[in-house]
């Protein structure tokens, strides 16, 4: 089985082996660190440790905002700096995941590749619009995506994108093309609600706006993420996931740091960490470029891929999976 991704006419095309044992191996250029071997039909230890699995390892959840030419804030990114970034995850054997897929631990991943979700907060349209021909427009975040993708084979053109009331200036056109492009659409409050502020009824209705929002705009398509406006959780935080008229897998943080895994004991679907996307500047110690030189470094914990996603390898240690990957695991 496998995922088909197709975006746009002429544009390129990519196919991700998926459901299975391992898909070919590769050969990545000696400068990304990884080893180029044979896959097994079912990874054992000798493969895992070959390929320096470690899927209990951190994830960078990477969080934008807009894109400008001259920023304002921490939150603003130029096109220029947006691709850059794109260019090193791609450079670095990053393969971009839905939130979604995250959550509902469905990485199928090359060996020796590492995820990395993109999420856009707000809806701008720099970060997506069309054209009158129903093309991403030129210099948005998508298109932007798109090329580096079809640059990259193995760098996927998916995104989570969270979105509040007239996402994207309206175009009624633009969540329907990105559902269609394999991209998750996710709640972020049709008013951009601060959760923490609203008393618990309040609170369950601001998520529950904007889930229907979403839906109306995409009959039969379902939220399953949650991105928290402001980082502000509920007074009682399970109503992130669960209140009158929604159910979600998974709610985000604003920026601090990498994510665990999902198999990891520590990941809290309730309170998913995300980081900034920043190189510079006022706390440029919180900003993606700091976080990723960290998770290259020999001690970063990055999450690895085993090459199959029957399996959960990690180097042994005390540490041990989440009881419900305990099943998939295998420590070498």
């Amino acid at each position: 089985m496998s995922f088909l991704f197709r975006f746009g006419a002429g544009a390129a095309v990519v196919l991700v082996a998926a459901c299975g044992a391992p898909g070919p191996a590769t050969s990545p250029s000696p400068e990304l660190g990884i080893v180029s071997a044979v896959a097994p039909t079912r990874v054992t230890p000798a493969y895992a440790r070959q390929v320096a699995a470690d899927e209990l390892g951190r994830v960078p959840i990477l969080m934008y905002h807009r894109l400008v030419e001259r920023p304002r804030s921490v939150y603003d990114r130029t096109p220029a700096d947006f691709a850059a970034e794109l260019e090193r995850l791609a450079a670095e054997d990053y393969v971009p995941v839905t939130t979604a897929d995250l959550v509902s631990r469905r990485l199928d991943l090359p060996a020796g590749a590492h995820p990395v979700v993109l999420t856009f907060d707000d809806g701008d349209p720099s970060v997506f619009a069309l054209t009158p021909e129903g093309q991403p427009a030129p210099g948005t975040a998508v298109r932007i995506l798109l090329d580096v993708a079809a640059a990259h084979p193995r760098f996927r053109p998916v995104a989570s994108l969270y979105v509040n009331e007239r996402p994207f200036g309206g175009d009624e056109r633009a969540l329907r093309w990105l559902s269609d492009h394999h991209f998750e659409i996710g709640n972020h409050t049709a008013r951009h609600t601060n959760l923490r502020r609203a008393d618990e009824a309040a609170a369950s209705e601001a998520i529950a706006e904007g889930d229907g929002l979403i839906r109306r705009a995409l009959p039969g398509y379902e939220p399953s993420t949650l991105a928290l406006p402001y980082g502000a959780q509920p007074r009682r935080e399970e109503l992130a996931l669960q209140g009158p008229g929604y159910t979600y897998r998974g709610a985000l943080l604003v920026g601090a740091g990498p994510a665990p895994s999902p198999c990891s004991r520590a990941f809290e679907p309730a309170a998913i960490p995300r980081i900034r996307s920043q190189s510079t500047g006022p706390e440029s110690e919180y900003g993606s470029a700091h976080w990723l030189d960290q998770l290259g470094s020999p001690a970063g914990h990055r999450y690895t891929s085993d090459g199959d996603p029957k399996t959960v390898s990690y180097p042994r240690s005390d540490v041990v999976p989440a009881a419900a990957c305990e099943s998939l695991s295998l420590a070498y």
